[in-house]
């Protein structure tokens, strides 16, 4: 089957993009833009994200101001004509609607008076709101299945008593992973919604937090510092797709620059092409027309061809990036019934001829043999018997196309041995880890990032041992991946901030993003210097790219 929507983007009012074979250094860039960053409270600010964008443009560029106060957009960022400026600094406003006119070799002065917000909760990103809240790890933990559809500030800012948290908890549980507050999507299988009073315990928790019984949230709303130092050091580019349905989720670069992503919304695979601002939309086809519509997973096999899921569909797919053409993989007829959510796939099919993948809504893992489209169906959760309620969160295959599967309830990796078909799991370094996404390396190496705790673990295979590594509180990761130097990159769903780790030193450095970025995904660009990081925002449909500056 062969179909493409092309959707192409004019450039004309878009900020000009720097090749990466080029790249300069920042300071000794021309500045198109510059100026300070102030308020009465503090005098100059560091740490404040200005945002310069075109009327109409796709497009949007953001630098961080220094020790001094001082930001600066380098020639090479900017095309001339207006610009609107916004700021991010939580506490604070614009004082009024800032413009900035860019003049070819002028650098345009444009100063920026900050003002104390009067809504400071409007400006919380969902681990702010994590650290505001009373309540016990295990209380407030449950409140990370939350974040995937909506924000906190929802949930802190509704009404609802403990017997109506009841009935709109499972409701909430109803819908399919790929909602959003614009586009709920109830599951077929209505079983996995749960009952009422099966989440009165959380209910009652709710209550105590939300705005049920007062006027005002009963405690101090806490802040994240701004950043500082290296912090400040980077410039993100920001790119609307489509639709305000459009979720970039999973984010891939080829060779030739394009940056492929999977629509956690709709029924689509993306390239973008940063150069030219050409889109390109691949449809996706519905096997099941009153089951929830978006993708999930996306990666390139050993022939460069993409592979993806359908998640509520019920099928993979491989997309063929020369010629457009998709081929299908639906599950065996006697699987694919009303609970099948089908999560990634594990793809080192060169070695035997097949493909791996899991469903949600049952927690067995299955495999398709490509040449006889037979698929076998594995159950290794059944050696977890002492977990309740046990989820397989990422599959992933190694070089020997063995399966690695991360356990996301309380936290183990389990390994499927392709040729025995044996299952072993091994318990993660910190207790109720939630093991998320998984990144193999060369020597089949284990990344995992572990949602619960803010670390991430790497295992290594040969001597079955972990290494953990230690994120900021509060990060959350939904995936981390090493870059070339070794450094560690991790996303996540909660401050807004594209961590950056030093394993040597323990050291981190984060990028505060321009606006609420729901990241999932990450890829690391090792062919840049320094490397380039690329995530997609999830609620807020753009794709995002970070440039360190060191």
């Amino acid at each position: 089957m062969r179909s493409k929507l092309i959707l192409s983007l004019t450039a004309s009012a878009a900020v000009m993009l720097l090749d990466p074979t080029i790249q300069k250094v920042w300071a000794q860039d021309h500045a198109v833009l510059s100026g300070t960053v102030s308020s009465d409270a503090e005098g100059h600010m560091e740490g404040v994200v200005v945002t310069a964008r075109k009327p109409s443009s796709i497009t949007q560029v953001s630098v961080t101001t220094d020790a001094q106060g001082r930001y600066s957009f380098p020639d090479n960022r900017l095309d001339p004509g207006e610009y609107t400026l916004s700021i991010r600094a939580v506490g604070y406003d614009i004082s009024s609607l800032t413009k900035a006119m860019v003049e070819p070799e002028t650098t345009t002065t444009t100063d920026i008076k900050l003002i104390k917000t009067r809504n400071l909760a409007s400006q919380l990103t969902n681990a702010e709101w994590m650290m505001s809240i009373p309540g016990t790890e295990e209380q407030k933990a449950m409140l990370l299945n939350c974040v995937g559809c909506h924000t906190v500030e929802r949930i802190m800012r509704s009404t609802h008593d403990s017997d109506e948290w009841t009935q709109v908890i499972p409701r909430m549980m109803g819908y399919g992973a790929v909602s959003q507050p614009i586009k709920p999507q109830p599951m077929l299988d209505r079983a996995r919604a749960g009952t009422p009073e099966q989440y009165r315990k959380m209910a009652d928790y709710l209550a105590t937090i939300n705005l049920s019984s007062v006027d005002h949230w009963p405690y101090e709303l806490k802040t994240l510092p701004r950043p500082k130092g290296r912090d400040t050091r980077a410039i993100v580019t920001e790119y609307d797709m489509v639709r305000p349905t459009t979720e970039p989720h999973d984010i891939l670069v080829d060779k030739e620059g394009n940056v492929w992503y999977s629509d956690f919304g709709e029924m689509f695979i993306g390239k973008f092409n940063p150069k030219s601002l050409k889109l390109t939309e691949y449809p996706i086809r519905k096997f099941k027309d009153k089951a929830p519509t978006g993708l999930l997973s996306l990666d390139f096999d050993h022939a460069g061809k993409i592979w993806f899921d359908t998640m509520y569909q019920g099928s993979l797919g491989s997309l063929d990036p020369k010629t457009g053409e998709i081929s299908y993989y639906p599950l065996a007829p006697e699987f694919n019934d009303d609970r099948v959510q089908l999560n990634f796939t594990g793809l080192h099919h060169e070695v035997d001829g097949k493909v791996w993948t899991k469903s949600v809504g049952t927690q067995d893992i299955y495999r398709v043999d490509l040449a006889t489209n037979t698929w076998e169906r594995f159950r290794p959760t059944d050696l977890l018997p002492d977990v309740k309620n046990v989820s397989i969160y990422e599959v992933k295959a190694d070089s020997r196309n063995n399966l690695w599967m991360a356990e996301y309830t309380e936290g183990h990796l389990g390994k499927i041995d392709a040729k025995t078909k044996e299952v072993t799991w091994y318990d993660m370094p910190t207790a109720h880890a939630r093991a998320r996404r998984l990144e193999i390396d060369d020597q089949d190496r284990v990344l995992v990032a572990e949602y619960r705790t803010s670390k991430a673990a790497l295992f290594d295979s040969k001597t079955k041992t972990f290494t953990e590594y230690i994120l900021p509180e509060y990060t959350f990761p939904y995936r981390a991946d090493f870059d070339k130097n070794g450094e560690i990159w991790a996303s996540t769903m909660s401050t807004d901030r594209v961590v950056r780790l030093d394993p040597k030193t323990g050291g981190t450095v984060q990028y505060l993003m321009p606006s609420d970025t729901n990241m999932r995904t990450v890829f690391v660009d090792n062919s840049t210097t320094p490397v380039t990081f690329w995530v997609g925002s999830n609620h807020d449909h753009r794709i995002v790219k970070v440039e360190p500056l060191d």
